[in-house]
């Protein structure tokens, strides 16, 4: 084991095993060791037996608040992975936290950050000692809620920074699930309030660089998200033309390839493809509405960009990393044949976490992005 990955499990434990293994549980709670955690997380394939494992949660973790998602992938300690259950591990002695189940058909946004604050409040009151927080958000990647939702989360987390994914179906997008109270749920979300003795950085990356190509969608329906037309042709047909090929030949390639992002509050963030329909229309991944400004983006270097960016997360000491990393993202690197040095990356800077169909970062929901927090050893134990 190398120094940075030591490092990480120090601070984080964590576990992976095969989804269909019969003592999954039984190996997670073995390699956690013995705790007592704050709280542990699970990110799911969706080739587990998932009735199975949330009836022996409460066994396998009696008292230890247990939440996670099915996955579009898992990241492990070994890097990029599939068919495989990812166990992090909070340590009490280091982290406490608050986890706010959420459900999406009744969402009450002011019931929301009422409930955020008194969380807030009591964690901070428990532990006036430790003064870094974050919020970490798993939701239904599927419920198309999420922009909805993190706008309401925003006003009562304050200046608490938020992270999160969108659950995952492999590439399927069938049914996505999240995990809390020893029930998978659709429609639902569970956010984490993290207080902790750690220094902590939530950050996001793309390795996108947008082009002087645009577009407007002329013709939407935002409830679905999807795009009917883009300046006022079929919504296909004009964006295989801005791209120099045939419609025919859009696949879920060009579309991690070739993304589009709108220009928010001075940024850039991306509005990612999920899929064409039959009928020649776009279906998006997050919010997308009449007149807005589409610009194409070109991908840099994968691997080149996130080493820089994990070494730059690196030079305040050695962190632990938790990420959500958007489906996209290991769909290009696989047919970039950049797969294998994006997951030696992602495992020699100790990074865990899965792959989704969204990332959430404050009160936005973005795509094709990699956010996440870095979590530093403290200073002085506690």
């Amino acid at each position: 084991m190398n120094a940075p990955l030591a490092d990480a499990a120090a601070v984080m434990p964590r576990a992976h095993v095969g989804a269909r293994d019969p003592d999954a549980l039984a190996k997670l709670v073995r390699d956690l060791g013995p705790g007592p955690f704050a709280a542990v997380l699970l990110f799911v394939s969706p080739e587990a037996d998932r009735d199975a494992l949330a009836a022996g949660l409460e066994g396998a973790f009696p008292g230890v608040p247990v939440i996670g998602c099915t996955t579009a992938g898992e990241i492990s300690s070994e890097g990029y992975c599939e068919g495989e259950i990812v166990a992090v591990a909070l340590p009490a002695s280091r982290f406490a936290v608050d986890c706010l189940g959420i459900d999406l058909s009744a969402l009450d946004g002011q019931e929301l950050i009422g409930r955020l604050i008194r969380a807030r409040a009591g964690l901070a009151r428990r532990h006036r000692a430790w003064e870094d927080e974050f919020a970490f958000l798993m939701v239904d990647g599927l419920s198309i809620r999420e922009d909805e939702l993190t706008a309401a989360l925003g006003p009562g987390l304050g200046p608490v920074p938020l992270f999160g994914g969108s659950a995952g179906d492999g590439t399927r997008f069938r049914a996505t699930f999240v995990l809390q109270d020893g029930q998978f749920r659709q429609g639902w979300a569970v956010v984490m309030l993290v207080r902790t003795a750690c220094a902590v950085k939530v950050f996001s990356l793309n390795h996108l660089t947008p082009t002087q190509r645009r577009m407007v969608v002329t013709g939407a329906d935002p409830a679905r998200r999807v795009v009917h037309q883009i300046n006022a042709e079929p919504a296909a047909q004009e964006y295989a033309r801005l791209l120099g090929k045939d419609p025919g030949q859009l696949t879920t390639f060009t579309f991690a390839a070739h993304p589009v992002v709108v220009r928010i509050g001075g940024s850039h963030h991306v509005r990612a493809i999920q899929r064409l329909d039959p009928n020649g229309d776009l279906v998006f991944f997050s919010a997308i509405d009449e007149g807005l400004v589409l610009t194409l983006a070109e991908p840099q270097d994968m691997a080149v960009h996130l080493e820089a960016a994990l070494s730059g997360l690196a030079a305040g000491g050695r962190p632990a990393i938790l990420a959500c990393d958007c489906i996209l993202r290991r769909i290009e690197a696989q047919e970039n044949q950049r797969f294998g040095a994006v997951s030696a990356l992602l495992k020699q800077h100790g990074v865990v976490g899965f792959s989704t169909y969204g990332e959430q970062l404050n009160s936005m929901h973005v795509n094709q992005t990699m956010t996440g927090v870095a979590i530093y050893p403290p200073k002085v134990e506690p």
